[in-house]
């Protein structure tokens, strides 16, 4: 896995990583609810037990993570564009501060036999709100490697 990010922007922030894994096998992470629920966390000792999905344009999500301290992390939006296996681009809307929505486009590129991820935040209240969220963001792409790993070797 390559790990670059790219110059951030006062209210975005750009991640990129290659995983090993094709791009079908990326964009299941990113779209099915079970797989969601094994990595999607800012951190390994969170649970994500709420992963739901209504993948198509106006659709939306809705995950609920929950912390070691038993903090609820409720955040949802609507897809706003959905390529199968190429690209996602939904809003980000925490419950607790609805009115900072953002959004994330997630594009996926064959890289030989794996696959490029780039990940766009963007439109943050603020570069602690950007920071915050790019902390997070790693965790996440961190423990999608792991998944993603594992979910190759399941299938071997």
């Amino acid at each position: 896995m390559a790990n670059d990010i790219a110059a951030q922007h006062p209210t975005s922030l750009t991640i990129r990583r290659t995983y090993r894994a094709n791009p079908e096998k990326v964009w299941r992470a990113w779209t099915e609810p079970e797989a969601l629920k094994r990595w999607m966390a800012p951190n390994p000792a969170f649970t994500t037990p709420v992963a739901e999905v209504d993948l198509r344009v106006g659709g939306s999500y809705r995950l609920l993570m929950i912390s070691p301290d038993g903090e609820d992390h409720e955040v949802s939006g609507v897809y706003r564009d959905v390529e199968p296996g190429k690209k996602l681009v939904y809003t980000w809307a925490w419950k607790k501060t609805p009115e900072r929505e953002s959004v994330i486009t997630l594009e996926l590129r064959a890289a030989g036999e794996g696959t490029e991820l780039t990940l766009i935040h963007e439109k943050f209240h603020d570069t602690e709100e950007r920071d915050h969220h790019h902390q997070g963001w790693e965790a996440c792409l961190t423990q999608l490697l792991g998944y993603v790993d594992s979910a190759a070797a399941a299938i071997r």
